[in-house]
């Protein structure tokens, strides 16, 4: 038996579990979601409590089943409390600006790149060298966190460019480096 799948998904008060042929519906205060859950597993629920059963233990069905249970998990953590990644900028002249909805980068390039956000995603930019992604889908926070870090990755020689907060660079050694040690 899956450890993650055989937990129970306990539904707080003021959110809502609608299940229809395994088209998971949550309603909550921050929003709602919808998810196609696979056709075999059985999603039952009783008292507020949501579990996950899988048909057999064949190995597709043991792989489905705490995956299953995991993303309707963060269905119901989203649109409780909601997701949020946070984006730093490394590198001296890079920042950030908030423009309405958009964010404006100015990375290095010519030119400023102005990101757009897609549908419940908000972008925060508490300083200039600070950006924080946050919706309800852990998903979509996730690739636009992973787009906004591809425009720019951290370079490993000087440490410049957008890395998530708490990343670990690992930084090479320079050429002049590289002769003194000879």
């Amino acid at each position: 038996m899956s450890r993650i799948g055989k937990m129970p998904i306990s539904v707080p008060a003021g959110v809502t579990v609608a299940i229809e042929n395994n088209f998971v519906t949550v309603k909550g205060p921050k929003g709602e979601l919808l998810r196609q859950i696979n056709k075999k597993m059985k999603l039952t629920l009783d008292n507020e409590i949501l579990t996950v059963e899988r048909p057999s233990d064949e190995k597709e069905d043991r792989s489905m089943h705490g995956l299953s249970r995991t993303l309707i998990n963060n269905m119901v953590i989203g649109v409780t409390k909601g997701f949020s990644k946070t984006l730093e900028i490394h590198g001296v002249g890079y920042r950030a600006a908030k423009q309405g909805q958009n964010i404006s980068f100015n990375l290095g390039f010519s030119h400023p790149v102005i990101k757009e956000p897609p549908a419940g995603i908000t972008f925060e930019v508490p300083t200039q060298n600070k950006i924080v992604v946050s919706g309800t889908n852990k998903e979509t926070v996730g690739a636009v966190a992973a787009a906004i870090r591809a425009l720019r990755p951290p370079e490993p020689y000087k440490g410049k460019g957008i890395r998530y907060e708490g990343e670990y660079v690992r930084r090479k050694m320079g050429k002049a480096g590289a002769k003194a040690k000879k």
